[in-house]
């Protein structure tokens, strides 16, 4: 069993908001320094203060969407670390159980701007990216805006639009631009489509793509609430809290400073290992066609890293990584035609490897 130290050359990074005192920067540069400014423990102890910060963030803002979607602290915790992680979100789920209000509750309490784009079989691609139009006045061709272009875009029933619309959103998830007539045209930051499905009424539907699934971190469930729960919304309408009127509790210049912080934890090497193991399972599990490409690597890597701070830690842990591991890398993966037939799913088989491989453990 692999045995190692987490905290074991610990990332050396800097908050960009909170200056440090040269001395510490000048033993930097000497790791045998072992005295009462050791900068290994100054800066561990720096590293824990701010995971501390971006745990208190972070369980604000879950506190006040829960105050909308009552009793799935679950799904508003991955749709938050989606955001943190700078990736998307697909919520699957029946009608009726909060996936769009999920996402407007989310956008209501940060102070970003978003839109909501409704997909139809007739949607066109230049309805979701913009057009250019010609300015006789200027004898030029002008760029407007689509609706794409925000903080948070909602997606609601992207598999209503055809493959053709839906491929307009291919290269803003994955590059976070938009070219239109050569020209590339950035996104703003922080930038998250959240996509919503429902996988009863097929008809008249066109199914996302492997390529256009590959390019959601996550794929979720909101499902139905408890009955004390859904006692709770009974009770609370229509005086109860609406999401005009959750109060924000973060701005955007404080969720890019909590991506930033995020992408610097720190990770160990056998945790890297471990990521890259479970991945390749996949590719060789007699259960799956279709296995989980690089990008599910590093996919997961990026949400283990925010889960990491938001339970207060300046570094990952296995466990991090095993509880994002269906929610990551399920939507990537495709079945056996014998595996379906025993109504085998991918969640059903990542817990089986998930179970059978090999943990690192803290030495």
């Amino acid at each position: 069993m692999t045995q190692y130290h987490y905290q074991d050359h610990a990332a050396r990074y800097q908050d960009p908001g909170a200056p440090v005192a040269p001395a510490y920067q000048q033993q930097a540069a000497h790791p045998q320094h072992t005295g009462p400014h050791d900068p290994s423990a100054y800066l561990q102890q720096h590293d824990a203060q701010l995971a501390g910060q971006f745990a208190q963030r972070f369980h604000l803002l879950a506190t006040n969407i829960e105050r909308i979607i009552r009793g799935k602290h679950e799904a508003i915790e991955l749709a938050l670390i989606c955001l943190f992680a700078e990736g998307h979100l697909l919520v699957e789920d029946v009608p009726g159980t909060g996936k769009t209000t999920l996402a407007r509750s989310l956008a209501a309490s940060v102070d970003a701007e978003w839109r909501r784009i409704q997909f139809t079989p007739d949607l066109l691609p230049s309805d979701i990216t913009g057009v250019s139009i010609f300015n006789q006045a200027q004898q030029t061709f002008e760029f407007h805006h689509g609706p794409v272009f925000a903080n948070i875009v909602l997606a609601d029933e992207i598999n209503r639009a055809s493959p053709k619309t839906q491929a307009a959103l291919l290269e803003v998830m994955e590059e976070r631009r938009v070219t239109v007539d050569a020209e590339p045209h950035p996104v703003p930051r922080p930038f998250l489509v959240v996509a919503t499905q429902n996988p009863v009424d097929m008809d008249g539907t066109y199914p996302l793509p492997e390529a256009q699934l590959d390019r959601f971190l996550m794929k979720i469930s909101v499902g139905y609430p408890d009955h004390a729960s859904e006692v709770e919304v009974l009770k609370g309408m229509p005086t109860g809290p609406q999401v005009e009127r959750l109060p924000v509790v973060a701005r955007s210049s404080d969720v890019a400073g909590m991506i930033d912080f995020a992408s610097r934890i720190h990770v160990a090497d056998p945790v890297y290992d471990y990521i890259v193991a479970l991945v390749a399972a996949t590719r060789t599990s007699p259960h799956l066609r279709l296995g989980a490409s690089p990008r599910g690597s590093l996919a997961l890597l990026r949400a283990a890293r925010v889960k990491a701070a938001a339970a207060g830690r300046h570094y990952v842990v296995p466990e991090d990584v095993k509880a994002l591991a269906v929610p990551v890398l399920a939507h990537r993966l495709i079945l056996t035609p014998e595996a379906e037939l025993r109504d085998f799913t991918a969640a059903t088989a990542l817990t089986e490897l998930l179970t059978t491989m090999p943990v690192p453990q803290a030495a």
